[in-house]
């Protein structure tokens, strides 16, 4: 059986993952490792490659930033499958103000650490969630290093990206606001599925995994 690597999002850790049933599968959580300033989402996407040991067949489950970076991997090691939760495969995915902020950097401007406090906002932009659920995304916010939230931050901005891998399957929410569905392709739509979906909607994607696994 394939090793199945799982990346979490930005702000986030692997207990993102602990309504996903992954069918018994030997599991690799990746954590964040620390990125250098110069850092593309390329370049830290061999680095995840070194640290883990990701060899060819691999699967790996990446959501939202992770998918991402999913996607870098899969450009590197020829995967068994490259599985995207509530993000994209290309450049052309993202939406239209990931693009004007690479000449408008209001994303500079936020401080990171004040990103890791601002619930209400947060909760607004990724979708409601119950309290346990939300208790445990902004523990995961708040032990993420602002250090590298400015980093990925800039990194996301900047990816530019435009080719997608073999053996990419991707699901995302019709009312995600982080990336809009309208503009991905080939993905598998869950109804009402927010940016936060695999915490709340995990019964559908959990059905949609077994097909894949």
């Amino acid at each position: 059986m394939s090793t199945l690597f799982l990346i979490p999002g930005l702000g986030a850790d692997c207990r993102i993952y602990r309504n996903i049933d992954l069918l018994d599968h030997k599991v690799v959580p990746i954590e964040w490792i620390d990125p250098d300033k110069s850092d593309t989402l390329s370049s830290y996407a061999q680095k995840l490659i070194d640290k883990y040991h990701i060899t060819p067949q691999s699967i790996v489950i990446g959501n939202s930033l992770g998918g991402m970076l999913a996607i870098e991997i899969a450009k590197k090691v020829e995967l068994g499958k490259v599985i995207l939760i509530s993000s994209i495969k290309t450049t052309h995915e993202a939406p239209l103000s990931f693009k004007l902020s690479r000449y408008l950097p209001v994303h500079r401007v936020i401080p990171s650490k004040l990103i890791t406090s601002l619930k209400s906002i947060i909760k607004l932009v990724i979708g409601r969630m119950s309290e346990n659920n939300q208790d445990l995304f902004i523990s995961m916010l708040q032990n993420t290093s602002p250090v590298f939230i400015k980093w990925a931050k800039n990194a996301i901005i900047h990816w530019d990206n435009e080719t997608i891998p073999k053996n990419v399957y991707h699901i995302t929410g019709d009312m995600d606001k982080i990336f809009p569905f309208k503009r991905i392709k080939g993905a598998t739509i869950i109804k009402g599925g927010t940016h936060i979906m695999i915490f709340n909607q995990a019964k559908q994607i959990n059905t949609w995994l077994k097909e894949i696994l």
